[in-house]
């Protein structure tokens, strides 16, 4: 009973001693509970409230939470829109550079006619995308831990409507590739905005849905991009290359509409204090009088969760997430992001451009892109089904290890000096495979394991940490391919599967033996399983029972006394 008259000295909180914990059974620890119970108001109160919000959570079916948040849902998608322009842009980029009107305008005369970007200005105009995306995200994450989503978004989209001027009006290279530079700053903050907003206004069984649509988004922006440089296929003047530029204007307009409509995320509002704010925005976010829903239970889990985080970290900066606990998150964020780069999608999904180099012409290039696009568009969307039931780690993983064997694959039928339409045919339906994969694993996976890894306080921070990780990979990536395929450098085709299958491979070790389960955790258990230091291949195999140690749990006043007696 020791431990209950230590604590029964803290106001408004008692504690009871709890039974011993199973081997795979894991709490907060009781220094931190009781540090907690000393620093918050009506603590007993709040883990109270916070407990049944954690027990909702896990009840809650899909077709309940789909009932109750329509609205979260739908602001959700509205933000994740803006991923389609980055997404149409950076196929928009590669496609250009199999693209007649463009070729001709950009490029410079080859042996045997035609005109070619040069394998240097490739590399250039799409390092130019990345360097500016690495401004935009490190200034957003600034930003938007400051004045919020909202304003970081409208920010951002203004920005954006004025930079594609220097694109559509672009008479050089050099003003196409400052055009890149500058519309890369708001496309970063999309990267890490979008999918920290989605997990931070959706239950934990909603958040392979939302943070996966990101990914979704990023495929359509492509879809449109294919299709868009389709139908112009026949210009032969300057509006074949321009117009395609002056479709994104199309997006910002409806998006800055729907932000200014959508609700705060309300675990910001709750990091900087706003609780009655925070309050109304899960009301917003929520459709009254659907379920047993208590905004108040939610808030409570929301602020023990902070308070939890506070305690146990050091503050809320870029250095802190590479200290104590949170250093091996960002690790797993960063490698994760990373391995969408490694992975060799800047290989296979490069398809038109890769067709060509094998005899595909033009029209058929571009109809097989379009193929290519819908079908990894139906791999994002089955990804939302064979996630709740496999969970991230086992997709992330399994996928890996099919594109490896594709790569390997596709360099094979690349050796014979001499390629025949079977074998170019055969190529081209692996690299199907390839996408298909990469948009049902590890492209979709990826989003749900940004917005879940990292801790409530430094989500912002940690997604643009591993956003720049994916930005500095794919420079390097940009280097590394144009020469791979283009006519004027290394022309090695169906060979490049060789380069690009070793990196495939380092990313499968780094998930078998790095990668966690976070499947159906709240951000609360998921800060026990990696302050417990627990095993990436064990994460499934722990209970984690918050608010309870060893050696007591917290409990509400009346029941702790009822226990005394």
């Amino acid at each position: 009973m020791e431990d209950v008259k230590a604590a029964a000295h803290v106001e408004h909180q008692l504690a009871v001693p709890a039974q011993s914990l199973g081997a795979n059974t894991i709490g907060i620890d009781d220094e931190v509970l009781l540090r907690m119970s000393e620093q918050i108001p009506n603590f007993a109160g709040l883990v109270e409230k916070a407990r049944r919000a954690s027990d909702f959570e896990h009840k809650l079916t899909n077709r309940e939470a789909f009932k109750l948040f329509p609205k979260a849902i739908i602001f959700s998608f509205i933000l994740s829109l803006a991923i389609i322009m980055e997404g149409y842009d950076t196929s928009l980029l590669g496609s250009f550079y199999a693209y007649p009107t463009f070729q001709e305008r950009f490029g410079i005369p080859v042996k045997g006619g035609g005109y070619q970007v040069t394998s240097n200005w490739q590399t250039g105009l799409q390092n130019g995308t990345n360097v500016g995306q690495i401004m935009g995200l490190l200034v957003a994450g600034l930003i938007a831990d400051r004045w919020g989503y909202k304003k970081t978004m409208l920010g951002a989209l203004v920005s954006l409507i004025g930079f594609l001027f220097l694109m559509f009006f672009a008479n050089n290279i050099g003003m196409l590739f400052a055009g890149e530079v500058l519309c890369g700053i708001p496309w970063g903050a999309f990267q890490s905005l979008t999918t920290t907003y989605a997990a931070e206004v959706s239950p934990v069984i909603l958040r392979p849905y939302l943070t996966t649509y990101v990914n979704l988004c990023w495929v359509t922006g492509q879809f449109i991009s294919t299709g868009v440089l389709r139908g112009l296929l026949g210009r032969t003047d300057q509006w074949g290359w321009r117009i395609p530029y002056a479709v994104q204007w199309i997006w910002p307009v409806p998006i800055i509409i729907g932000v200014l409509f959508a609700p705060e995320s309300p675990w910001w509002l709750v990091r900087n204090g706003k609780v009655e704010e925070a309050k109304k925005s899960l009301s917003q976010l929520s459709s009254p009088g659907v379920s047993n829903y208590d905004t108040e239970d939610a808030v409570a889990l929301m602020i023990i969760t902070n308070a939890h985080e506070k305690l146990t970290r050091q503050g809320v900066s870029y250095w802190d997430c590479l200290k104590g606990v949170d250093r091996r998150r960002t690790e797993i964020v960063c490698c994760v992001w990373m391995c969408q780069v490694f992975c060799g999608i800047w290989y296979g999904g490069n398809i038109v451009y890769f067709l060509q180099q094998i005899s595909f012409t033009n029209t058929q290039a571009f109809d097989f892109g379009l193929g290519v696009n819908a079908i990894g568009w139906c791999g994002t969307v089955c990804s939302w089904f064979i996630m709740q039931r496999v969970g991230r780690r086992k997709l992330f993983v399994t996928g890996l290890g099919v594109m490896f064997t594709v790569l390997m694959l596709v360099g094979f039928l690349g050796i014979p000096s001499h390629t025949s339409p079977g074998l170019s045919y055969g190529s081209a339906a692996l690299l199907l495979v390839f996408v298909f994969t990469y948009d049902l694993t590890v492209g979709p996976v990826t989003y749900c394991l940004i917005s879940e890894i990292p801790s409530t306080r430094l989500r912002i921070k940690s997604a643009v940490l591993a956003r720049n990780c994916y930005n500095i990979a794919s420079i390097c990536a940009n280097f590394l391919n144009p020469p791979i395929l283009n006519p004027t450098a290394w022309n090695l085709k169906g060979k490049g599967g060789f380069i690009w299958a070793p990196f495939c491979l380092i990313c499968f070790l780094w998930s078998f033996f790095r990668l966690p389960e976070p499947k159906g955790r709240t951000p609360t258990e998921l800060d026990i399983l990696f302050e417990k230091k627990i095993p990436a291949r064990k994460f499934s195999n722990f209970e984690v029972t918050p608010f309870r140690s060893n050696n007591f749990e917290v409990v509400s006043e009346g029941a702790a006394l009822k226990e005394m007696h």
